[in-house]
């Protein structure tokens, strides 16, 4: 059996995680009361001075209270707007609450900070520390008064009584101490928040931004998505396709003594290879057209044209002094807009006999417009197809407008926006 184990000389006092975080967090809380001060009260000395300055100019007490004046106006501007970048320190280090940094035309509200609402609060943290030191003397007042002479003590024999009173009014005060300054504390991050945070109209404004380039990365990452899953039909399923094509083409022209079941065979999956790889074109050209990035938006919708079931007339004005190219996104949207309408005219357009397809580049917009002759009628919000190509151009931040009367003739515009 283990001998016991001798007892300690002396107890190891440990203090109670909840009295530990408490003086962690009073710790804290006076930091960022004390670190205040100074931030809170020199614009105050500053604006005091400047007073007394104006006040020595308009009675003509010193006449060199003029000249001097410019000194403290123009630190109290450069306090107004630098004093900012210390108090989001001040709340990032020892609050963690971060407060944006604003711009420096937004100086109304902070010049407002730091000459109006900062000296109240800087009166407050003065208060409050005035009172910890006034509370910590009343708290040790015996232990003072045992550090002066024994004559004093023998000539005062009442002061132990007013010792013990002042004793326990500190510590009553130090025992209010941590709520004042956790109240203080939270009271500065409200202001803060409220005077130096982003109001309401400037957080709106940067949501837009953020959806709107979010946005945008998902339009180009579906963009580049559809190229990749173009490039691997091509490369993949459709070579094979085509050499599937070629070896029943070659058993068909070679293996002439077959049987004639065995030959009807071959031919019938011939022409089944040959209509999956016309199928397989249409899918990849529906995805994503090879020749767009290769030749460009004209060369592309030239291609839509000459394939459509009608007549199409096409008309592309991408002038040539342009800085750089429509952006691969826009493009993109601008093809399979031509391509979905070209495409509703041939099996919806009554009695349509042909299309004009105009596409223009003016500055910033690519203007692309689609018109047939047929009998009208067509309503964007019934049917999914034209929903589809309106939704698309408002993906890209673009509007869409169509014109169809009972009668005809119909037309759609669709601008889309191309920054320089």
């Amino acid at each position: 059996m283990a001998a016991a184990q001798p007892a300690p000389y002396g107890v190891i006092m440990t203090i109670p995680p909840r009295l530990r975080r408490a003086l962690v967090r009073m710790r804290r809380d006076l930091a960022f009361v004390a670190a205040g001060v100074p931030l809170h009260l020199v614009p105050a000395l500053l604006s005091w001075w400047a007073l007394s300055l104006l006040t020595d100019t308009v009675t003509g007490a010193s006449p060199n209270a003029p000249v001097v004046l410019t000194a403290p106006l123009t630190l109290l501007v450069i306090a107004g707007y630098g004093f900012t970048e210390a108090q989001r320190w001040r709340f990032r280090a020892i609050c963690g609450v971060e407060l944006p940094r604003l711009r420096f035309a937004e100086g109304k509200r902070q010049l407002g900070y730091n000459w109006l609402v900062g000296p109240l609060l800087g009166v407050l943290e003065v208060l409050l520390l005035g009172l910890v030191l006034v509370a910590l003397v009343a708290a040790l007042v015996l232990v003072w008064v045992w550090l002066v002479p024994a004559q004093w003590r023998g000539g005062h024999p009442g002061y132990t009584t007013t010792g013990t009173y002042l004793t326990v009014l500190g510590l009553l005060a130090l025992a209010a101490v941590p709520p004042l300054a956790a109240g203080l504390v939270r009271l500065e991050i409200l202001v803060g928040r409220a005077v130096l945070g982003v109001s309401r109209s400037d957080e709106l404004a940067r949501r837009v931004e953020d959806l709107t380039e979010s946005r945008a990365g998902a339009v180009d990452a579906a963009d580049a998505e559809r190229r990749r899953i173009e490039r691997d039909l091509h490369d993949g399923a459709q070579q094979r396709l085509v050499s599937l094509a070629l070896n029943l083409g070659l058993a068909k022209a070679t293996l002439t003594d077959l049987p004639p079941e065995a030959q009807e065979v071959i031919d019938a999956a011939h022409r089944e290879a040959k209509d999956a790889i016309e199928e397989l074109n249409n899918l990849v050209r529906g995805l994503h057209p090879a020749v767009l990035d290769e030749l460009g938006l004209d060369a592309a919708l030239s291609g839509l044209a000459a394939r459509a079931p009608l007549p199409v007339r096409l008309r592309v004005d991408l002038p040539a002094e342009l800085p750089q190219r429509t952006a691969p996104a826009i493009e993109a949207v601008a093809y399979f807009v031509v391509s979905e309408a070209l495409t509703n005219v041939a099996k919806h357009a009554r009695e349509a006999t042909r299309a004009d397809v105009t596409v223009t580049r003016l500055a910033e917009i690519l203007r692309v417009v689609i018109a047939d002759d047929g009998m009208g009628g067509a309503d964007p919000s019934r049917g999914s197809g034209l929903k589809g190509l309106a939704q698309r151009v408002r993906s890209v931040d673009g509007t869409f407008r169509m014109s169809s009367p009972v009668g005809g003739p119909t037309m759609m515009s669709v601008e889309l926006p191309c920054p320089m």
